[in-house]
């Protein structure tokens, strides 16, 4: 039986507030949190108690979006993001040397809302364009990816700069962070295809297969390395800056290329909103660090909204990211109805996330003026190594600790963090191509 809309929405707001205070939790990921809705939906559904799927689809797409929005907050104050944010880290981190902290999370807000509003006001356009864009594409989407990995890797510049002894001196001194990146990509790329091939996750969590990786190599290397820190951040203004006085064509621009980048990442699999935001940036030519923040903030929305929109729409049958994946496996949207109720919720839930995260920026000041960023770092770890314990056992928290070596090595050597990706784009783009099992048996992974 259909289920009211006042419930529908009830559940949204409802979601929408537990997700925000969640989000604020550095390395706990919104999947994490529908982790727990699907055991518990799938624990009522085996007692004889089956949620609708609209209250599915609607609390689901409230947790995404809220997340996408609020835990810019962590990724920024914290420096602890997820693999959609690792690229806001460094030019966050500048602002917050300036004591300037919660004008970037203002920023990523900036570009999270206007991803907001161009996916509602597209949505009307989605029967009409997604279904043949689907099927241009089919059949292409192993070399799109390989593409997107040449790019990702070519576009890993040498850090240091043009003067200096030449010779080989210089030539090894460039490669160091080059090398770094190539080698991040295929020890992660490694990585997944021991995921992917001899997990050592229980069968029953395999939909959480590959989050303690991504906790491992994103989120928990600033944590160790915030709470061995000599010192702490500058004090942190908490007065919100204006924009009129900034130049609203880069903040436009911005906003384009990472709504551009992020819906580039939702239609096409396994490519995630932080490389659409990297390969938006580029084309767009993106300098300012003012413009580069609101484009991630647009990226993150985007891909995280946009991929459970697609899903959403009938007829295509386009499952894109793993809060699809997990949605799918209780429910599966069929009619249009069933569209416009995940729109809707977008829309509910974006107004929940972008009036709840400054003050939600607020009160993680206060508390890191209070009590050290370290000793909030050092909270928040062991909540993370919590939380992969409790989802994934003592498998899951080995799999996190090597994801935390691997994830070591980019912020020791300055490449980018982006490159541990690896471990989803080197596995998917090997049996895209026909070539995965071939490769697994190479490594050992088929005896």
């Amino acid at each position: 039986m259909p289920a009211n809309e006042i419930i529908i929405a009830c559940f949204v707001l409802i979601a929408g507030i537990v997700a925000a205070i969640m989000a604020c939790v550095p390395g706990l990921h919104a999947y994490n949190t529908l982790a727990l809705l699907v055991v518990g939906a799938s624990a009522l559904a085996d007692m004889g108690t089956h949620l609708p799927g609209e209250i599915l689809a609607a609390t689901m797409t409230s947790v995404v979006v809220v997340y996408a929005i609020v835990s810019v907050v962590p990724t920024i104050l914290i420096s602890a993001p997820d693999e959609s944010g690792a690229l806001a880290v460094l030019p966050g981190q500048e602002y917050m040397i300036q004591g300037r902290g919660l004008h970037a999370v203002g920023l990523m807000l900036i570009g999270g809302a206007v991803a907001i509003a161009v996916l509602i006001a597209g949505s009307p356009f989605a029967f009409l364009i997604l279904s043949p864009v689907q099927a241009a594409f089919k059949g292409h989407t192993h070399w799109v990816l390989w593409c997107t990995i040449c790019f990702m890797l070519m576009s890993e510049w040498p850090r240091e700069g043009r003067l200096g002894q030449g010779g080989w001196t210089k030539f090894l001194e460039a490669w160091r962070v080059l090398a770094s990146g190539i080698g991040v990509f295929l020890l992660s790329g490694f990585l997944g295809f021991i995921l992917l091939y001899r997990s050592p996750i229980a069968a029953d969590m395999s939909f959480q297969n590959i989050m303690p990786a991504f906790v491992g190599m994103f989120a928990m290397p600033w944590l160790v390395l915030n709470t061995l820190s000599a010192g702490d951040m500058p004090s942190q203004s908490t007065q919100c800056e204006r924009i009129s006085g900034m130049d609203i064509g880069a903040l436009f621009k911005g906003a384009a290329a990472g709504v551009m980048g992020g819906t580039f990442a939702a239609f096409f699999p396994v490519i995630t909103g932080g490389i659409g935001g990297l390969m938006a940036g580029h084309a767009t030519s993106l300098r300012d660090s003012r413009s580069f923040l609101v484009s991630q903030g647009a990226a993150r929305v985007a891909y995280y909204a946009g991929g459970l929109l697609f899903f959403a729409v009938p007829g295509t049958q386009m499952t894109r990211g793993g809060a699809a994946w997990m949605l799918r496996t209780l429910y599966e949207p069929l009619s249009v109805r069933d569209y416009w109720i995940v729109v809707a919720s977008i829309a509910g839930a974006g107004a929940v996330a972008i009036t709840s995260a400054i003050p939600a920026a607020k009160i993680m000041l206060y508390l890191i003026a209070r009590y050290g960023h370290r000793r909030i770092s050092f909270v928040s770890l062991l909540i993370v190594i919590g939380i992969v314990f409790a989802l994934t056992g003592m498998a899951g928290l080995a799999v996190a600790i090597v994801g935390m070596c691997i994830g070591f090595v980019p912020v020791l050597n300055g490449s980018r963090r982006m490159n541990c990706l690896g471990v989803i784009l080197l596995p998917m783009a090997c049996n895209m191509s026909g070539i995965g099992p071939a490769v697994a048996g190479t490594l050992g992974l088929l005896n």
